[in-house]
């Protein structure tokens, strides 16, 4: 009863925090909408005279205090409207949300190549340090974490579009509709045009979590459970999989929350180089552009991303080991 109290009351303060961290987010975004540029300038022009300028301004309550206009934006943005965008004459939730199946799967792409390589890779190099593969990994990590972003989405370019001619270099391919969703994840073009960029992004993350499975599992495998396991006759992939794999995950589940946000920071990069229509592109373009409502629309919706997916690691953190519940000291 008292463990499922904490875990209660564990779950309630992260809902908490997060709300109060999306307040200051927003915060933030109404201090970058009022103090970049005069808005009625973007929708008039500047030939426009300055009374109907004025009769304008006050019709869409430009000219009220700013903490009626705070108000405003957030009730505004409590019902998912956060302006309109200058350059598509739309709303800005729309607008960024057209782009958003392109981000989630250029990251989706990214996060299963690390998933798929990271796991195996990390145990290796902790059970097999002294091998000369686990070396050649582990310096190909460094090497991983040095190189810009950018400059291994040129390089992959280079060798597969240019050199080879194997994959597209830009681009999102042939696309499926599912209702609103976009997806070129059911179609060989779409998934050819995947492949680069998502390799990209996963660059950045690769090469840490491989050095932090490697690190949790070298810890796990000093306990004396494991020792215990052997000693029971299981085998050495299982004590490795079953036992050792599955302590390490909290720090590699709370780390990964953390990292999401990195990738996700990142497609701004890839998504330029490879010219992926994703809401890293959308935003390059707004700032070109100057339409400021469309950039804190970007700007609020990403750090949404952000709090929801640090809220469900926390969560999963919570599933993993109960103790996490204990005023979040593990």
């Amino acid at each position: 009863m008292h463990a499922a109290l904490s875990g209660l009351a564990f779950v309630v303060r992260r809902f908490g925090q997060a709300l109060l961290v999306m307040l200051a987010i927003l915060v933030i975004a109404f201090a970058v909408r009022t103090n970049l540029g005069d808005p009625l300038r973007e929708l008039m022009g500047q030939a426009v005279p300055e009374s109907e300028r004025a009769e304008l301004r006050k019709e869409l309550g430009f000219d009220a205090p700013w903490p009626v206009q705070f108000g405003r934006y957030l009730v505004g943005a409590a019902h998912g409207d956060l302006g309109t965008s200058f350059i598509y004459k739309k709303p800005t939730v729309e607008v960024v949300l057209a782009k958003f199946p392109a981000s989630f799967e250029l990251v989706l792409g990214a996060g299963l190549i690390v998933l798929l390589f990271c796991v195996p890779a990390g145990i290796y190099c902790a059970v097999r340090p002294e091998r000369i593969g686990a070396r050649l990994i582990l310096g190909l990590s460094v090497l991983g974490i040095s190189v810009p972003v950018f400059l291994t989405g040129i390089i992959l370019i280079t060798i597969f579009s240019v050199w080879l001619g194997l994959l597209p270099a830009f681009g999102r391919g042939e696309t499926v509709a599912l209702g609103p969703w976009t997806t070129g994840l059911l179609t060989v073009d779409g998934l050819e045009h995947l492949l680069l960029p998502a390799l990209t992004l996963s660059s950045i993350m690769l090469p840490l979590f491989i050095r932090l499975v490697r690190s949790a599992m070298l810890e796990e495998l000093r306990h004396d459970y494991v020792r215990t396991a052997r000693a029971k006759g299981a085998s050495h992939l299982r004590v490795w999989v079953v036992h050792a794999l599955r302590n390490a995950l909290l720090p590699i589940v709370a780390v990964g929350g953390l990292q999401a946000g990195t990738l996700i920071a990142y497609t701004l990069l890839t998504e330029t180089v490879f010219q992926w229509p994703g809401m890293g592109f959308l935003f390059l373009e707004a700032v070109t552009r100057a339409d400021i409502p469309l950039i804190t629309t970007y700007l609020v919706l990403v750090g949404l991303l952000f709090v929801a997916v640090n809220t469900l690691v926390d969560l999963a953190s919570l599933a993993l080991d109960p103790r996490v519940s204990l005023g979040g000291a593990r």
